[in-house]
């Protein structure tokens, strides 16, 4: 036991050192670099623009004019190049020279006479002897300087900077001797290989995903004794694709394989991939799986495959050769391995209909594990996960708050935990209770209250508007029950008119559909009724109940006027480019008949509102008024106003059934 402490102690020891080696600081390469672009800016600055006076250039003949004239005090030969000053101030115009008692000719602009004391010119070779002569009569001096081309001085421009970029890719392979990243690990692998010495991720800290976590358990087994399934002839699984809705735990499921199976866990996105340089994403793939093959058995998790895995010149225009070449070096490493090689891909998706066939051909990806939204269940388990660290109140159940949050998904359920936390430290409080939870979610929801002032007409306007909405949602039968109706302006929304369902759907009747349309329109109806007029409140009411009404129509069947025939009207496609070349497959005939259909359910909605409201009118002006007074109504004083909730008259009689996930996007809540 001493001996292995001493051991482990030793390694600590030792990772230590190791750790600080890797961390001392090096010398910093920048400063080679900023000195280097320093002396190249200089060379080019002294090389383009020189700095001195401006300089007058002239011919021979004008030099000796100048000299006679008297007009030259000094000369300075080098070779055939002469410069000197002039006695006086001359002024240089269209290759004439002017002594400032002359006249410039008429028209001459400033922009084009240069003024200097100084000149330049060339004394031809076979001439200088006569013309140092010929100045020294005149009364100029003349000196005479060695002829020099340049050379040295050019040399030495460029010798320093070769010196000192030679010295940065000294300073720069040591840094690659050292493991360091460098410019030169372009095709190498991003992925980061979690320590297996950190804390790990296992089943007990995901929830709400039973049936995903015993499928996974099967690939824990495979990478716990790979050598059993190879005795008996059996191979592992190449590929395991998760798919659901973001935020499900996709990655969270991955993480929590790898340390179950307690192997090496390489983790990518798959834009990391893909870079400007054609080639680089295929080297970054076989640099990955080379590493994993290394560390066998191990796992490889590619996070939002689609954006590497997208179908090959799917759309308009052509393919991205980068991206498709990654996307085909992936599948030679997936087609590639030994039989021995266990290494497994783990891969997720929110878009598994956009990927490319080739890609979830068993032998690539063998198995698709859908992790979906969790039911009230799982919500629980997921809420008692995330509140394990949080001073909670113990009298809170949080199968309430599980029953008030259908459709969110785990990191929904998380952020809804960060957020009670934060109102209750906000307020002070020590624990965090129910009714942080309520404030959370309703924020998560509706948004944050605005400060908005209304006047008493609009202020009426908004609460007739929810008040009709809430009266059609109370006594249609089989609507979800209401929770709160409110018109404190929330994000977007005047006001806000909350359903909670008592129990998860998963299949949505036609009856059920017709009643959330009723409830959708009611606030419209409720305009109209009491105030004889329709405002733009009802936009996103309209939006939504259209959306429904087509989806019903042209995807689930449920118009007597159409039947049961799929029109795909309302249907997101993925691939824009690509419907545009094909073929309508219905006919102009038939899309017209299913827009009297749309119509159809629509005004049948908004007729049966107005017939509930004006049942009800008595109910809808009193909810009204407590609206007006008190702003917020919560489930209790709603059944106090309203009586009791409307039940469907016979659960049996709703047979067509429509696959619908949260049609209206938030929830069923219904905002003005």
């Amino acid at each position: 036991m001493n001996n292995r402490d001493d051991q482990s102690s030793r390694q600590k020891k030792s990772g230590g050192e190791e750790g600080e080696q890797k961390t001392r600081p090096s010398f910093p390469i920048w400063i080679l670099w900023a000195l280097l672009i320093s002396l190249f800016a200089y060379s080019a600055y002294a090389y383009f623009w020189p700095s001195g006076d401006p300089t007058i250039s002239i011919s021979y003949s004008e030099l000796r004019q100048q000299v006679e004239a008297g007009n030259v005090s000094q000369i300075t030969m080098e070779s055939e190049d002469v410069s000197g000053e002039f006695a006086m101030e001359m002024q240089e115009y269209e290759g004439q020279i002017y002594t400032p008692e002359d006249s410039l000719p008429s028209g001459a602009e400033s922009d084009d006479i240069t003024q200097s004391v100084y000149f330049e010119s060339a004394v031809p070779e076979n001439t200088q002897p006569d013309f140092v002569a010929f100045a020294t009569e005149n009364n100029v001096s003349v000196t005479a300087e060695p002829s020099s081309d340049g050379m040295f001085g050019s040399l030495l421009f460029l010798a320093i900077p070769l010196l000192l970029f030679i010295v940065i890719l000294f300073f720069i392979g040591r840094s690659m001797s050292r493991g360091q990243q460098n410019v030169f690990s372009f095709g190498k692998s991003k992925a980061k290989q979690y320590d297996p010495e950190r804390p790990k991720l296992t089943f007990a800290d995901v929830a709400g995903e039973e049936e995903s976590k015993a499928e996974l358990e099967e690939l824990v087994q495979y990478l716990k004794d790979p050598a059993k399934f190879h005795n008996i002839g059996a191979r592992l699984p190449r590929g395991i694709l998760l798919v659901g809705p973001p935020g499900t735990g996709k990655t969270l499921l991955a993480k929590a394989v790898a340390g179950e199976a307690n192997v090496p866990f390489f983790s990518v996105s798959a834009s990391e991939f893909v870079e400007m340089f054609v080639g680089v994403g295929a080297s970054r793939v076989r640099d990955l799986f080379e590493k994993a093959k290394t560390n066998s058995p191990a796992i490889i998790f590619v996070d939002e495959l689609d954006a590497v895995g997208r179908q090959r010149f799917a759309g308009v225009g052509g393919g991205n050769d980068e991206r498709e070449q990654t996307l085909n070096q992936l599948l030679v490493e997936m087609d590639g391995f030994d039989p021995h090689e266990d290494v497994i891909v783990v891969a997720a998706t929110n878009r598994p209909d956009v990927l490319d066939p080739a890609l979830l051909r068993p032998g690539r990806f063998d198995r698709q594990v859908t992790v979906g939204l969790p039911d009230k269940r799982g919500r629980e388990a997921i809420l008692k996960i995330h509140t394990r660290g949080i001073p909670v109140d113990e009298n809170l159940d949080l199968g309430l708050i599980a029953s008030a949050t259908p459709g969110f998904a785990g990191a929904d359920l998380a952020n809804l935990v960060n957020e009670a936390a934060l109102m209750a430290a906000r307020r002070d409080k020590k624990i965090v209770q129910k009714d942080d939870f309520d404030l959370a979610l309703d924020k998560i929801i509706l948004g944050t209250e605005r400060s908005m002032v209304m006047n008493e007409h609009e202020k009426r306007v908004v609460a007739y508007h929810e008040g009709g909405h809430a009266i059609c949602a109370h006594f249609s039968p089989g609507a979800d029950p209401l929770r709160k109706v409110t018109i404190v302006p929330r994000g977007r929304a005047l006001g806000v008119t909350i359903q909670a369902p008592e129990e998860d759907r998963f299949n949505y009747s036609r009856s059920y559909l017709l009643g959330r349309l009723v409830v959708i329109m009611g606030g419209r109806a409720a305009e109209r009724m009491v105030f004889n007029e329709i405002t733009t409140g009802a936009q996103n009411d309209l939006k939504e109940a259209t959306m429904l009404a087509r989806r019903m129509v042209g995807l689930w069947g449920m118009s007597e006027e159409i039947g049961p025939i799929f029109l795909g009207m309302g249907e997101q496609h993925v691939f824009l480019g690509r419907e545009m070349g094909q073929d309508r497959e219905v006919g102009e005939k038939t899309v017209d008949r299913a827009d009297e259909a749309v119509q159809k359910i629509l005004y049948d909605a908004m007729d049966q509102a107005e017939t509930l409201l004006r049942n009800h009118r008595d109910k809808l002006d009193s909810l009204a008024d407590k609206l007006i007074e008190d702003e917020t109504v919560d489930r209790d004083g709603l059944f106090e106003l309203l009586g009791p909730h409307a039940v469907f008259a016979d659960e049996g009689e709703s047979t067509a059934v429509a696959d619908m996930s949260r049609t209206d996007g938030e929830g069923p809540n219904t905002g003005s």
